[in-house]
């Protein structure tokens, strides 16, 4: 996979609500990171929806990113109809100690968005992509989620790309506690909540742009589930 480069500038990003018949825009000023990027996204729907914005948890994001690499760049196996996902046992086995999570600090997830597309996406079209049925939505709306943790690689060079959100009830500084205060930044891929410029998964694409739109009528393989 082609090196993740940071970036220098902060971006400024316009965010859809997806349940108006037109896009009703909302101004943030952001990190460079597009995971980041994406938990501003989800915030601004659930704000605009009458949710409370969600704890973005570094270390519940670095198991996001865990998560997606125990897909070993199998797209497919994101599909709808036979979608696969990690055993619960390697949140505690595998994915806390590559975070440096107290293992005795996980709480239930309670929401799980993953996505998979040829190519890379910017935050916005990744957010069409990942909440794209009532389903979705009323996970990410729901008043029982407090945290999110967001994170985003690409795979052996490039393509596939994948996006992942977990979303859980934690406790605000008692939940995914890491281990000495500090998220265990790994390369390649992004997560949230980590003061880390990160450019996303792939050089090549369009991160100069300063202005970006969301694309709600974006097409990819996606999936949301609850616990």
């Amino acid at each position: 996979m082609k090196q993740i480069m940071a970036r220098k500038n902060a971006k400024h990003v316009f965010l859809p609500s997806v349940r108006c018949s037109s896009a009703v825009l909302v101004y943030a000023k952001l990190t460079d990171n597009p995971a980041d990027e994406l938990v501003a996204v989800l915030n601004a729907n659930r704000t605009a929806h009458k949710s409370s914005s969600l704890t973005d948890n570094p270390g519940l994001a670095c198991i996001a990113l865990q998560y997606i690499k125990a897909y070993q760049g199998d797209c497919e196996a994101v599909g709808e109809s036979d979608a696969k996902k990690p055993p619960d046992s390697e949140f505690a086995q595998t994915f806390s100690p590559n975070c440096r999570v107290d293992a005795s600090t996980l709480s239930p997830i309670t929401g799980r968005f993953l996505g998979c597309q040829s190519k890379y996406v910017q935050p916005s079209e990744a957010f069409s992509m990942l909440i794209k049925n009532e389903k979705s939505l009323e996970i990410l709306y729901s008043k029982n989620q407090t945290e999110i943790g967001a994170a985003v690689t690409g795979t052996d060079g490039g393509a596939p790309y994948f996006w992942c959100v977990l979303l859980s009830n934690g406790k605000h500084n008692s939940s995914f506690v890491l281990e000495d205060g500090v998220a265990k930044i790994s390369r390649p891929g992004c997560f949230s909540g980590a003061n880390d410029d990160c450019s996303g998964a792939d050089v090549s694409s369009p991160f100069g742009h300063k202005w970006v739109y969301a694309v709600t009528a974006f097409i990819a393989v996606g999936y949301a589930f609850g616990l």
